[in-house]
C-alpha cells in the first residue's frame, strides 16, 4: 500500500509506533486542558489522509452536477450552506467540550474575546479559499477535472509550503519538506503534459468522427452537436459521440471557447489557495504578535468558524451576482429559481460537508505537525484523478503516450504526498 511508503520515511520501527499513536491522537484527550486535541504525530496524519480523502471527493461530486446540466450558481450556493454548517458543528463540539481556562479557553468564550487581528486573518483566508473554490468550478469544465487540480495543488505547495514553513519557525525538516516540493513542480509538467497529449487525442477523435460523417451524409463545414439523437445505443466513453453528448448536457459550454481563459482562471485559483493556509497559521499562532497581552491565541476551532463564516459571505454575493448577471456564456438565473431547484441539490448539499470537514481536519493536522506538512492534503489530484477516470471516463480510449504520462504524474503525486507527510514536525 502507498501508505507504507510514507511511514518508512520517519526511520525504522516508526511504523507500529505511527500506527499507534494513529490509533489514540486522531482525536487526543489532553487531561490537563480538558478539550479534545490533535498532539500527536499520528493523529495529525491521520488527519491529513481523512482531510486529503474529503478534499478529492467534493470537486468531482460538483463536476458530476455541472455535467448533468445543473447551473454551478445554484450549486455553489448549496454547497456553501453544509460548508459552513460543518464549521459550526466543529465548533460546537470539539471546540466547545470541557472546561475553559484563561490560556485555553473554549469556543464560546473565545467569540467574546478581543482577538480580533487573529479574526481577521481566519476571515482573509476564508474569502480567497471561497474566491479560489468559486473559480475552479469553472475550470473543472474548461480545462477538466485531474490538471485543474494538479495546477492549482502544485500552485498551493509550492508558495504555501514555503510561506508556512517560515511561519512555523521551521518546525518541519527542510530537508524532506522541499524535496516534496519538488516533486509537485515535476508533477505540474507531467499534468500539462497529460493534459496536451489528451487534449490531442479527443481532437484527433472529433476530427475522424467529422469525416466519417461526412461521409455518410454529405459535406458538413462542422460538428453537428445533435448528431447523438441519430441513435438510441449510448455512446461509449472517450468516444466522439461521447464528448458531443456530453456538451449538450452540460451547463457551462466548453466547444469553441479558448483555453487560456480556463487556464488563466485555474491560475487564479492557485493564487488563492496558496494564501488560505498561511493566512489561517497565523490567525492560530500569531507569529507576528498582533495580539493584546494576555490574550489567548485562536484555537483552531474558533478560527475554522470565522474562517467559515467569511467563505459563506462571499459565496452567497457572488453566487447571487452571478445569478443575474453569469459568466461563460450561462443561461440567467433567479434567486426564486434556485430556491425551487432541487435537482443535485442533496448531492451539493454532501459536497459542502465533505469540504468542510476536509479544511477542519487539514487545519487541525496543521496546528500539530506544522502547516507545511498539512499542505500534503493539496495531493488531492491523485483522489480526483481516480474519480475522474472512474465517473466521468477521463483518459478513456486515449493514446499510450497520454497513458504513460498519466501513471508517471500519478507516481510523482504518491512521491510528493509521502514525502511532504514525512517531514512534519511537532509543535512546541
Amino acid at each position: 500500500m502507498w501508505w507504507k511508503l510514507f511511514l518508512k520515511l520517519f526511520g525504522e520501527g516508526t511504523s507500529s509506533s505511527v500506527l499507534a499513536e494513529v490509533s489514540k491522537g486522531l482525536i487526543h484527550f489532553n487531561r490537563s486542558l480538558n478539550m479534545y486535541l490533535v498532539e500527536s504525530k499520528g493523529g495529525a496524519i491521520a488527519c491529513m489522509i481523512l482531510a486529503l480523502l474529503s478534499l478529492g471527493t467534493w470537486p468531482a461530486i460538483l463536476t458530476l452536477l455541472e455535467r448533468r446540466g445543473r447551473l454551478p450558481q445554484h450549486t455553489y450556493l448549496d454547497y456553501s450552506i453544509t460548508n459552513l454548517l460543518a464549521a459550526i458543528i466543529i465548533a460546537f463540539t470539539f471546540g466547545q467540550i470541557g472546561s475553559t481556562k484563561p490560556d485555553s479557553p473554549n469556543f464560546i468564550t473565545q467569540l467574546a474575546q478581543d482577538n480580533w487581528p487573529s479574526v481577521m486573518f481566519a476571515m482573509a483566508g476564508g474569502i480567497v479559499l471561497s474566491l479560489g473554490n468559486l473559480a475552479t468550478q469553472y475550470a473543472w469544465a474548461l480545462v477538466g477535472l485531474s490538471v485543474t487540480e494538479v495546477i492549482t495543488s502544485s500552485i498551493t505547495v509550492v508558495i504555501g509550503s514555503t510561506l508556512n514553513y517560515f511561519l512555523d519557525d521551521k518546525i518541519n525538516k527542510a530537508e524532506i519538506l522541499f524535496p516534496g516540493v519538488a516533486c509537485f513542480l515535476i508533477a505540474v509538467f507531467l499534468g500539462s503534459a497529460v493534459h496536451r497529449s489528451n487534449a490531442s487525442d479527443n481532437k484527433a477523435k472529433l476530427r475522424h468522427f467529422e469525416m466519417t460523417n461526412q461521409e455518410a451524409s454529405g459535406p458538413s463545414t462542422e460538428i453537428e452537436t445533435n448528431v447523438t439523437k441519430r441513435t438510441s445505443e449510448k455512446p461509449k466513453e472517450g468516444t466522439a459521440r461521447f464528448l458531443i453528448e456530453l456538451e449538450n448536457k452540460r451547463a457551462i459550454k466548453v466547444f469553441g471557447k479558448h483555453k487560456i481563459i480556463g487556464l488563466g482562471i485555474t491560475f487564479f485559483a492557485g493564487l488563492c489557495f496558496s494564501l488560505f493556509s498561511p493566512a489561517f497559521n497565523l490567525a492560530t499562532n500569531d507569529q507576528w504578535h498582533k495580539l493584546k497581552q494576555g490574550v489567548p491565541k485562536l484555537l483552531v476551532y474558533t478560527a475554522f468558524f470565522y474562517f467559515s463564516v467569511s467563505c459563506f459571505i462571499i459565496a452567497l454575493i457572488l453566487n447571487i451576482g452571478f445569478l443575474y448577471y453569469p459568466v461563460l456564456g450561462l443561461p440567467k438565473s433567479s434567486f426564486k429559481a434556485y430556491l425551487s431547484d432541487w435537482n443535485g441539490r442533496y448531492w451539493a448539499f454532501l459536497a459542502g460537508l465533505l469540504c468542510g470537514f476536509g479544511n477542519g481536519l487539514q487545519f487541525m493536522g496543521g496546528q500539530a505537525a506544522g502547516y507545511a506538512a498539512a499542505d500534503s492534503v493539496q495531493a488531492l489530484p491523485l483522489v480526483s484523478t481516480f474519480w475522474g477516470v472512474v465517473l466521468f471516463g477521463e483518459y478513456k480510449r486515449s493514446s499510450r503516450k497520454t497513458y504513460l504520462l498519466l501513471f508517471s504524474m500519478l507516481f510523482m503525486f504518491i512521491s510528493a504526498v509521502a514525502v511532504l507527510m514525512a517531514s512534519s514536525g511537532h509543535r512546541k
